[in-house]
């Protein structure tokens, strides 16, 4: 990649990182917690979320980041077939309060075991990056052990592989269209099917902050 391009790709992160997000309000975590009934069949009272089930862990999330996707699914920037019927329901006065109800949880998580050779893909791919093929590790954008930068890149450490994957098949496929100037869409198309894999499980398998 040229010197431009990697400028380019500097500039765009610190515009990024120096945006300032929606959502500002004093959260009321006993509030969240009640507003919050319509999410804990899938992610549970703690925000363990389901990996079978592809269900995100949400205590690994910010408040505002956890406000933005509900917001981008009702608004059609994110196509979930489950997430919208669901988040329609949900007053828009409520979601500060269920997103910092969640933001403030821990919960205990386990991921599954994955092959040596799978878990050496994912760790060059979180961390190193492919050049070769344009891609960039994740940790440029998700810092420092994929632990997350503000509320604009989410924390990939400890997430669900098979949400990971799906998010990933999802920028893959337009079904979701919510990623800031589009970088990720940039990098999924750039992702084989084993490099999808390979990269959730071993973010998967990092610890979570």
């Amino acid at each position: 990649m040229s010197i431009k391009k990697h400028t380019k790709w500097g500039l765009a992160l610190g515009a990024l990182l120096l945006a300032n997000p929606l959502l500002a309000a004093e959260a009321d975590l006993e509030r969240g917690q009640a507003a919050a009934v319509t999410c804990l069949a899938c992610h549970g009272p703690e925000g363990a979320g389901n990996d079978a089930a592809g269900y995100p862990r949400l205590d690994i999330l910010t408040a505002k980041y956890i406000e933005k996707q509900i917001t981008d699914i009702k608004g059609g920037k994110h196509d979930s077939a489950i997430m919208k019927p669901l988040v329609a329901i949900i007053q828009d006065e409520d979601l500060p309060h269920i997103a910092a109800y969640y933001a403030n949880k821990t919960a205990e998580v386990k991921a599954d075991a994955a092959d040596e050779e799978l878990m050496q893909r994912g760790e060059q791919l979180a961390l190193r990056g492919d050049w070769d093929n344009y891609i960039p590790a994740c940790k440029s954008c998700h810092g420092p052990d994929n632990q997350g930068v503000g509320d604009v890149f989410p924390a990939l450490a400890g997430q669900h592989a098979n949400y990971i994957q799906a998010q990933i098949k999802a920028w893959q496929n337009g079904t979701r269209r919510n990623d800031p100037q589009n970088l990720m869409l940039a990098i999924a198309e750039r992702l084989s099917d084993d490099d999808v894999k390979a990269v959730a499980a071993y973010l998967a398998a990092q610890d979570a902050r």
